[in-house]
């Protein structure tokens, strides 16, 4: 049972340690239980930072690494039937690491701002909650296909019970949208697995990436199959309507692992398996998703600008930035690529940092509606200073991280071959003013102008634990935003095989 020990295999289920403990002490011990879920998390994102020593970035996939860019592979037969097996089949390059990384850097901030937000059924909650952390990793670092199926269902469960069991008013109807869009689109892509399986003798990805000419010719219905499922998850215009609903009755921490997590399983899913697998497919489906990208990226900013709820223009702006992310991936050239999986985790931050903002305040005024607040700067300094610093970051403000992101992105698809027209990124650009917009007018109607209500004049400021919730992230704003070079080696080695791919691929369409 050695493969238990392994970094990777570590990093996963660590979790269920947390989840063991808890499920041991009595439901009354609730501080009991949030020191266990909060301690369990932090030691499993320390486990994750020893993934990240080990892990060599200067490692090129075409040199000294054959397994396509995987390194601490890890390899167990678990499952076998009619000749095909399923195995434990785990690695990690640096966009899964990057994945992992923002996984456990964001569990225990977001557990943290339970300890007042959450009081009713806390061990219920946070057993959901370690069990979620165990589906995400798996799924980031999961290379049998049947493996990375169950990991991809197993996040839908939590998930589905922390909506619905600690929701607002509408939590059944937004946690059985969110099941049923998700699980809609997970049928397809476990159709298209047993057939690839069948097909190649295989599930596992490092031996399906070397034989995928065994199931080429049926490449564009596989793809479209994958493609459904992460379009959903991203979620992509126009499959897109379960989103607000589950992060508006989402409790506060649902909403910054959701927006922090979830959503990049799609665009992760994109770049692991749909470019990979079916290359030439995917090229040739690269402009239809760009136009759905584009429209994305302005139907969201519109949308955000229209809301009245704060945690609605939110949620909105999340199908924004996610379309900033999928017009990266597919124009597949080393700046786009790059500019979109750093962007996955800029969004992560700054949604994240925004989801948390929202709560404190909610926690407070037991609303969302903007008509609610106005002139909170005046009595709340901190809040409204930090508020400022996360909305200028989503917005895209050099020097700080959205900017990054975004500016790559943009420079990927104006040079995109595959695009082959400026306009995609042309067109997009109009989204970064559309942001500017919307979360300016956000900032406004929250922090700026008159204190026209008399319950807004006692508000207390952001306490100690608040302020400590925050910091990491605005560190990691900053730190992307002035010196992103860190982030863009660890994910270099990856990008260029990606682009490298896409480009044969390209060459080859007929």
């Amino acid at each position: 049972m050695n493969f238990l020990f392994h970094p990777l295999m570590l990093v996963t289920l660590f979790p269920l340690v947390g989840f063991a403990v808890i499920a041991c002490l009595k439901s009354e011990q609730k501080n009991a239980i949030r020191w266990t879920a909060l301690l369990t998390s932090l030691v499993t994102f320390g486990l994750s930072i020893g993934v990240l020593l080990q892990f060599n970035a200067a490692l090129s996939p075409q040199g000294g690494n054959p397994q396509n860019g995987m390194q601490m592979l890890l390899q167990q037969d678990w499952i076998s039937f009619g000749g095909l097996k399923v195995r434990l089949e785990m690695g990690v390059d640096g966009l899964s690491l990057l994945m992992v990384l923002l996984t456990t850097f964001l569990m225990p901030i977001a557990i943290l701002s339970t300890w007042t937000a959450v009081q009713e059924r806390v061990k219920g909650f946070m057993l959901f909650f370690l069990l979620l952390e165990v589906g995400m990793t798996g799924v980031f670092l999961s290379l049998d296909l049947v493996l990375f199926y169950i990991f991809w269902e197993f996040t839908l469960l939590p998930m589905y019970f922390l909506i619905g069991g600690w929701g607002g008013e509408r939590r059944i109807y937004a946690a059985v949208k969110f099941f049923l869009f998700t699980m809609a689109g997970s049928v397809l892509m476990l159709v298209a697995i047993l057939f690839i399986g069948m097909t190649a003798n295989s599930f596992s990805w490092v031996e399906l990436v070397k034989s995928r000419a065994a199931f080429a010719g049926s490449g564009i219905w596989l793809f479209i199959a994958f493609a459904v499922a992460f379009a959903i998850k991203v979620p992509m215009f126009p499959l897109h309507t379960w989103l607000p609903d589950a992060h508006v009755e989402a409790p506060t921490a649902g909403s910054v692992i959701l927006a922090g997590v979830l959503l990049k399983m799609g665009a992760y899913g994109f770049l692991r398996f749909n470019l990979p697998l079916f290359p030439e497919a995917t090229v040739q489906a690269a402009p239809v998703m760009a136009v759905l990208a584009v429209i994305g990226i302005l139907y969201g900013a519109a949308v955000s600008y229209m809301q009245k709820d704060l945690k609605k223009l939110v949620a909105y702006s999340s199908v924004s930035h996610l379309g900033f992310v999928v017009l990266g991936i597919f124009a597949f050239n080393v700046q786009g690529i790059s500019g979109a999986i750093l962007q996955m985790v800029n969004h992560g931050l700054s949604t994240g940092a925004l989801f948390l903002i929202v709560g404190f305040l909610y926690e407070r005024r037991h609303t969302r509606q903007l008509e609610a607040f106005g002139g909170l700067w005046k009595v709340m300094p901190v809040m409204g200073t930090l508020a400022l610093i996360v909305t200028l970051s989503s917005m895209g403000l050099p020097g700080l991280n959205g900017f990054v992101g975004e500016f790559t992105i943009l420079l990927g698809s104006f040079n995109s071959s595959v695009y082959g027209s400026p306009w995609y990124a042309g067109v997009a650009a109009l989204g970064v003013i559309l942001a500017a917009v919307y979360l300016l007018f956000m900032m406004e109607k929250v922090f700026l102008g008159p204190l026209t209500h008399a319950e807004n004049r006692i508000l207390p400021d952001l306490n100690a634990r608040e302020i400590l919730i925050l910091v990491p992230l605005l560190v990691l704003i900053f730190w992307i935003g002035l010196y992103p070079k860190f982030f863009f080696d660890l994910m270099g080695p990856t990008v260029d095989q990606l682009a490298a791919l896409a480009k044969t691929a390209g060459a080859v369409m007929p």
